[in-house]
This record gives C-alpha cells, sequence and structure tokens, in this order.
C-alpha cells in the first residue's frame, strides 16, 4: 500500500468507525478532515487529547473540519471511550493497521526498558479535496489542538 504524502491526495481506505459503521476517507470530501491517532483508548494522555478535540470542536466544525480519533484499539474498546469521555465525533477501530501503515504512525517504542511497537500520537490535516496538508509526529498533548485549529483555519 502506498503511504501517504504530503501535498497529495490521501489513498481511499474502508475505516471501521464507532457505530459499527464501515466509512472512507473519501468520505470526508468537502470538509477539511484532522485526523488524530493515539496509543490507546482509555488512557490518562489518550483521554486528555481526545476531550482537548472535544472541547475545541465547535471551533473546528466552524473552521469546515471534522475530527475522527483513530487507534488499534478494538471496535468495543472505542465504542466505550467515545461512550465514557462524550466524544461528539467518531473514532476508528484500526485493529488490522491499515490506516495507522497508511500514514507510519507505527513505530518502535521503548518503556520501562522494553521495546514494542505502537503508535506514535500524531495527528494529519487533510483539506477538502483530500490532500494531505499538514502532519505533526510525536506530538505533546498541550498545546496541540489549538496549534492544529490554528492550520485549519489558514486552509480557509
Amino acid at each position: 500500500m502506498t503511504k501517504a504524502e504530503l501535498g497529495q491526495m490521501v489513498p481511499d481506505i474502508k475505516l471501521l468507525i464507532t457505530g459499527g459503521r464501515e466509512a472512507r476517507l473519501s468520505d470526508y470530501r468537502g470538509h477539511h478532515l484532522v485526523l488524530y491517532f493515539y496509543p490507546k483508548a482509555s488512557t490518562p494522555g489518550c483521554t486528555r487529547e481526545g476531550l482537548d478535540f472535544s472541547a475545541a470542536r465547535d471551533d473546528f466544525t466552524a473552521a469546515g473540519a471534522l475530527i475522527l480519533g483513530a487507534s488499534r484499539d478494538g471496535l468495543k474498546a472505542q465504542e466505550n471511550f467515545k461512550a465514557r469521555q462524550g466524544f461528539p465525533f467518531d473514532l476508528v477501530s484500526d485493529s488490522d493497521e491499515t490506516l495507522c501503515h497508511l500514514f507510519g504512525v507505527i513505530k518502535l517504542k521503548k518503556m520501562y526498558g522494553k521495546e514494542s511497537l505502537g503508535i506514535e500520537r500524531s495527528t494529519f490535516l487533510i483539506d477538502r479535496e483530500g490532500i494531505l496538508r499538514r502532519e505533526w509526529r510525536k506530538l505533546r498533548v498541550a498545546g496541540h489542538v489549538a496549534a492544529a485549529l490554528a492550520a485549519v483555519r489558514a486552509l480557509g
């Protein structure tokens, strides 16, 4: 599979999203799409990030953007995470890692001296036509949502 590259059309793939629905990346065309990847549902940093995006959702909507969160968690874990936190946007269950590999977010991580493959916290901004315009990798949760919103507004 090809990788998503800045300035290029993002390949159209199928997604399994909360609500047990199938969608395609092309379904979001006509809106800017903020696609953020997080390591694991219901963990502290991922919860904070989701809540930050939730708090700013009306601002993203006013700027013409939709938000979509993604991780390798199964659909049930994503459903529970969304319901528990009241996220006003869908989450992608990418348990087969297709979306993760498309955006190259699976990285070797080291925690407590052990190495494992996991999601590197990242966000991607796809414009209304499906072109990848911005990417943030190895990001910190604090202040990130404001930076993503500024980038969406800059697209107009």
